[in-house]
């Protein structure tokens, strides 16, 4: 996707060099619609420059942080020298995931369909999730839940969804914990069992949660969890162990939740 307004003002841009002169760089900017900025030759690199051929070449992908823009006179101009290596490479990837997320809409509305339904699908994602792609990442991770507050419809809500689920790869984090279970009870076993199914939610974990309970030596279990990031992972973790907790502790028996296994395991 190109916008087709302007950059700002301080905003980091990814360019193409397609004019080298004595006084500098012509960079076609990638992300805006014929749009068009200058890197005068002393915010091309820093220090003195000889020869501007030495430092960049036509054809070479570049970031560049914009200066000024005057709409008026149609000028952008830009500094390749102001952008260090880590901004470099942050808005280098964020632009080929924006690319990625170009072909997605493509892959989920078709390639026929036209810049007025496409803009206004991609205003919904950006206002939302700051880019296409953090939509549908999302959308990858929660479903239609996620795009809930925008003003997409079902089918487009829909049609987003099953695109993602195909092909984001969402990023995961696993967690584990351990609980020891005990239950002096005549039905202990029951109990405890009981815990267990608890611990696992009842099948009432979220889709985007992958949570497993196993056998350890007893009187101890892991708790196993996958999610999208370490805040939800650590939460339903703790959730598990406390949902085993009151169901053991509610018929007498004891529970007590830690990270480590036992040490007298083997």
């Amino acid at each position: 996707m190109k916008y087709s307004g302007w950059p700002e003002p301080g905003e980091l841009v990814v360019g193409r060099v397609d004019e080298i002169e004595d006084f500098g760089v012509f960079v076609d900017l990638q992300e805006y619609d014929d749009k068009r900025g200058l890197c005068h030759i002393s915010e091309v690199a820093s220090g003195w420059i000889k020869n501007v051929r030495d430092h960049v070449s036509e054809g070479q992908t570049v970031v560049a942080k914009v200066l000024d823009v005057d709409e008026s006179a149609q000028q952008i101009d830009l500094s390749i020298k102001d952008v260090n290596v880590h901004q470099r490479k942050d808005k280098i990837q964020e632009w080929k995931n924006e690319q990625k997320a170009d072909n997605w809409m493509e892959l989920a509305f078709g390639e026929d369909i036209d810049d007025e339904q496409y803009a206004a699908i991609a205003n919904e994602l950006l206002a939302e999730f700051g880019s296409m792609y953090g939509g549908f990442e999302e959308a990858a991770i929660h479903g239609a839940e996620a795009l809930e507050e925008t003003d997409l419809s079902e089918d487009e809500i829909e049609a987003i969804v099953e695109t993602a689920r195909e092909n984001v790869s969402v990023p995961y984090v696993n967690v584990t914990g351990y609980v020891d279970l005990q239950c002096p009870d005549s039905d202990g076993l029951d109990v405890i069992k009981d815990a267990l199914e608890a611990a696992e939610g009842n099948g009432d974990v979220p889709e985007e949660i992958d949570l497993e309970v196993t056998y350890v030596g007893a009187p101890e279990y892991r708790i196993e969890v996958q999610a999208p990031d370490y805040k939800t992972a650590e939460s339903e973790l703790e959730e598990s162990a406390d949902r085993a907790r009151a169901v053991v502790e509610e018929q007498g028996g004891t529970a007590r939740f830690h990270r480590e296994r036992n040490e007298d395991e083997e």
